[in-house]
């Protein structure tokens, strides 16, 4: 006896979302949509975002583990059905930021490479000759301000403008706007100051990437102190809907004062089993009352996991053994909207974006 179709006997309803959900995990010039894959790399980083031109952009490639940087290829090359990596932006030095950047580049073609140089004042980690002599077409160092060139869909009418913006690096900041405020109110109630970061973190990108109204922060690792002049005295980072937590939901990292300020609707959590969650910091996220839901890529299983953890059905990976499910944010053409989804466990909740 032939195996049931499941699809053959389901309700139409569920035909349509078992449809959805697969199309929701793959995005580009299908929907003209902006898509966003957070790829698991177990408290690494790698963060795919696929343009509504059909453009690639990777923020970080992991550890250089085989199984993590095969995740990777596979959300490129499978999951979002690219051919290519047009952008690939190492946010600092550390080994889980640009680990698997030379492996990756082996199975998937890199066009350009936006990282901080080699041998800047400050710098504490060398990525190494493997990582400097990896196969790409071209070579940038990226400085605050500079804006990573995208195509739009000129034949879109629907399309909102799209820019992706780094605010910050290396210790040093864009100017504020001119005229800019003073952040007075949340500056007002500024949290102590934490151990000077000596580490690679501090070196860090603040990437802002905007499709008309809809903003995505990532701050990839930056720390407690410097993160508090994002934000003061002047805001320059802006309203937010999604906040990429920042390094890994670690402590150290995810200062109140920008959280106070930004207001983000939605937060994920690029975490491992261990690392990451800190309470602390989901304590922070807890208190922002604009926050409707928080993401995470894995349960936490430290002794405090049933305290840090957020719900269930919003952990792409939930069993002590189980990694590598991806969490996908999908934003509309024009911007107006955007969904979250976990392919694997057939989720997906959509959010209004917040007019800015």
């Amino acid at each position: 006896m032939k195996p049931m179709n499941p699809i053959r006997f389901a309700s139409p309803f569920v035909v349509f979302f078992l449809l959805w959900s697969v199309q929701a995990a793959s995005g580009g010039l299908e929907d003209g949509r902006l898509d966003i894959y957070w790829v698991d790399v177990e408290g690494g980083a790698a963060t795919l975002m696929v343009t509504p031109a059909g453009e690639s952009i990777l923020v970080d490639t992991g550890l250089p583990r085989l199984k993590h940087v095969k995740r990777i290829e596979e959300a490129i090359l499978k999951t979002a059905k690219l051919k290519q990596l047009d952008h690939l932006i190492i946010s600092h030095y550390d080994i889980d930021h640009h680990g698997g950047a030379a492996m990756l580049s082996r199975s998937v073609p890199v066009k350009t490479v936006y990282d901080n140089g080699k041998g800047f004042d400050g710098q504490v980690n060398d990525p190494g000759e493997e990582y400097f002599s990896f196969e790409c077409d071209k070579r940038v160092v990226l400085n605050p301000g500079d804006t990573i060139p995208l195509k739009e869909v000129e034949s879109s009418k629907e399309s909102a403008l799209l820019e992706l913006k780094c605010i910050a690096t290396r210790r040093t900041f864009i100017d504020p706007p001119k005229g800019a405020a003073k952040n007075e109110t949340a500056c007002a109630s500024k949290p102590a100051m934490k151990d000077p970061d000596a580490s690679e973190n501090r070196n860090s990108m603040v990437l802002i990437l905007k499709l008309g109204d809809f903003r995505f922060y990532n701050a990839t690792d930056l720390t407690w102190n410097l993160e508090a002049k994002l934000v003061c005295p002047v805001d320059l980072v802006g309203p937010i809907d999604v906040y990429q937590t920042t390094h890994h939901g670690l402590d150290r990292s995810n200062n109140p004062l920008v959280l106070r300020t930004v207001r983000p609707t939605v937060a994920v959590m690029n975490n491992g089993k261990k690392k990451g969650t800190g309470p602390e910091m989901v304590t922070t996220l807890r208190s922002i009352d604009s926050i409707k839901a928080i993401y995470q890529a894995h349960k936490c299983v430290r002794s405090d996991g049933d305290k840090v953890n957020t719900g269930d059905e919003l952990i792409a990976n939930i069993d002590k053994d189980q990694a590598g499910n991806l969490i996908v944010l999908s934003v509309a053409p024009d911007g107006s909207s955007y969904r979250v989804t976990i392919p694997a466990k057939h989720y997906s909740r959509e959010f209004k974006t917040w007019p800015k």
